[in-house]
């Protein structure tokens, strides 16, 4: 499982204008990045559910439907073109991560609508996870203890990050496309070691004479 090329990379978030900046579409991010990368384009696709990109190798996926109906796509293409749940890269935004940190994992579904229905869309949790930190209305409300309320954490994720959030994202969506090559060919292990060691920061106190 773990040396499973990815065939298919699925980026969640909502469609529309109104949704294109805000923090649930950070999987979306991602896979705009890495069709920049590979040169590939974007094109809807009705019976898919989504917009998808071919690269050589790789398909590149955007469901249209809403975040909570993200399996229709991802069940339909995965079948369609005959590719395992151990060949799928699913990149999503996460809360439980704060903004610019980043894990991949296989299997899970805790807290994402839209994993869940690609779960029950697979029939399986078998697939690769991207987690794309996004930070928690906690750390905006200083509230640190208890459950938040649904309307608050619908509220954050629907919103834009700040610019501090933002930039730090934007790296980590860098780090991750840095990885691209080794899951393209199945090295998992060294995809997350890279992925997971954090980069070392530069001192920057300047030296005395």
């Amino acid at each position: 499982m773990l040396n499973s090329p990815i065939k298919l990379v699925v980026g969640l978030g909502n469609p529309g204008r109104e949704y294109e900046y805000t923090r649930h579409n950070a999987g979306f991010w991602f896979v705009d990045a890495l069709a920049r990368e590979l040169g590939a384009s974007f094109q809807k696709e009705s019976k898919f559910h989504g917009e998808v990109a071919k690269s050589p190798g790789v398909w590149l996926l955007k469901p249209t439907t809403f975040m909570n109906r993200s399996g229709q796509a991802v069940g339909a293409l995965a079948k369609f073109y005959q590719i395992t749940p151990a060949e799928i890269l699913v990149a999503h935004d996460e809360m439980d991560l704060p903004a610019g940190g980043v894990k991949m994992k296989i299997g899970g579904a805790a807290g994402s609508n839209g994993i869940k229905d690609i779960v029950n869309h697979l029939g399986t949790k078998d697939f690769w996870r991207l987690r794309l930190g996004i930070g928690h209305p906690r750390e905006l409300s200083g509230k640190f203890g208890g459950a938040m309320d649904r309307p608050e954490v619908v509220d954050y994720v629907l919103h834009r990050p700040g610019a501090e959030d933002q930039r730090s994202i934007d790296e980590v969506i860098k780090r991750s496309l840095e990885c691209w090559p080794a899951m393209a060919k199945g090295d998992m292990e060294a995809a997350m070691l890279r992925l997971h060691t954090k980069p070392k920061e530069v001192n920057k106190t300047p030296k005395a004479d």
